[in-house]
């Protein structure tokens, strides 16, 4: 059995951002990178599967330039026994590209089951493995919090958080992919000796501009700001009453809200 899992380089979320002088991106030259956090969850999962299925192989899948490689090792140091690294120099692919990259990729290599995170944290989009399942014509299920394999290993039972606080449960067979919510479980560290052997791990190099067949994107960015700095509060002082009363009257004559 095949397990793939999705992962993304994504900026620290600590990281100060700073947009390049002509607005066409922002400057990475300062900014730390990590596994994006939801994909964490898809680690894990994937790594606790393959633990009770015998036989099991776990591989993780990542698109980006050179750096993207320090990701891989991430995940293989976590415990996954294989990467593929799809090398791609060029500007970001929008959504639609990066599925269609992955398709190639992943189609023809026999895998029972996908995990990813439910969405990347850098643009936000939440529509890579709904995309990804739409062109191998299988199932998915997003935003996964629970995820049990049946007893005779056909496939798995998995419950999906919805709004509100109501919750869909799932009986699917294989193959299917699954979008990963945090809760799902805990993610490991990489240890010491899972460090030292990801270093040995095969990781295989493939290049994006062999999956695209001349398509270009359908979404481009261009114009980047940063969003206005935000206004300093202010500190109601008095009793319960005054600080009404004042409060009122902020609405009423600098926010004009009432």
């Amino acid at each position: 059995m095949n397990i793939a899992v999705l992962i993304k380089q994504v900026p620290d979320t600590e990281t100060k951002i700073k947009i390049k002088p002509d607005q066409s991106g922002i400057e990475e030259g300062d900014i730390k990178f990590i596994v994006n956090p939801y994909d964490e969850f898809a680690i894990e999962e994937a790594i606790k599967t393959k633990e009770k299925i015998p036989g099991a192989t776990t591989f993780v899948v990542s698109i980006g330039p050179e750096r993207a490689g320090e990701a891989i090792r991430t995940a293989l140091a976590m415990g996954i026994d294989k990467g593929i690294h799809i090398v791609n120099n060029e500007p970001a692919l929008d959504s639609y590209l990066t599925a269609k990259v992955l398709h190639g990729v992943l189609k023809e290599r026999n895998i029972s089951v996908i995990f990813s995170g439910k969405q990347a944290i850098d643009f936000d989009h939440g529509q890579l493995t709904q995309m990804l399942a739409d062109m191998l014509d299988w199932p998915c299920v997003m935003i996964t919090e629970s995820f049990q394999l049946k007893e005779d290993k056909s496939g798995a039972k998995l419950v999906r958080r919805l709004g509100g606080g109501a919750k869909e449960i799932y009986e699917i067979a294989f193959p299917f992919l699954v979008g990963c919510e945090k809760g799902l479980n805990t993610p490991r560290y990489a240890s010491l000796p899972g460090i030292m052997k990801a270093k040995t791990k095969p990781v295989e190099k493939l290049l994006v501009s062999n999956y695209l067949e001349g398509q270009s994107a359908f979404v481009s960015y261009k114009n980047y700001e940063l969003p206005p700095e935000r206004m300093a509060g202010k500190k109601l002082e008095g009793e319960p009453q005054i600080q009404a009363q004042s409060l009122v009257k902020l609405l009423r004559e600098e926010s004009k809200v009432i």
